[in-house]
């Protein structure tokens, strides 16, 4: 089974800048894609960006140009690095997983809260 732990949340003035990252751990499992969604308050769950294991990255039109996600695949880590961050942009983010153990299998992380203030 694997399990995900996610860092890098906070308070941050409007402009500044977050990195996120997200580890993955277990036995014997090969990870394919992971991603970055975000939900704020009183909305649904949307992806942020999302890289595939061959590096193929894609994004949500409101955060291009200023998020770029990233892997380790020696660390089997994900990180998300969010610049110019604007009070829109504050919501949980969580990381998301897909790997393969037997079958094709998701798992979720915690997520971690980024604030943005104006």
């Amino acid at each position: 089974q694997v399990q995900l732990v996610e860092s890098g949340g906070g308070l941050v003035q409007a402009g500044g800048s977050l990195r996120l990252s997200c580890a993955a751990s277990g036995r014997s499992f090969s990870i394919n894609a992971m991603g970055w969604y975000r939900q704020a308050p009183g909305k649904q769950r949307d992806l942020v960006a999302g890289i595939t294991s061959g590096g193929s990255t894609n994004y949500a039109d409101s955060v291009k140009g200023r998020f770029t996600i990233s892997r380790d695949n020696a660390k089997n880590t994900v990180y998300l690095q969010m610049n110019s961050l604007q009070p829109e942009d504050t919501a949980v983010y969580y990381c998301k997983v897909n790997y393969r153990f037997y079958r094709d299998r998701e798992v979720w992380g915690q997520g971690t809260l980024v604030t943005v203030s104006s």
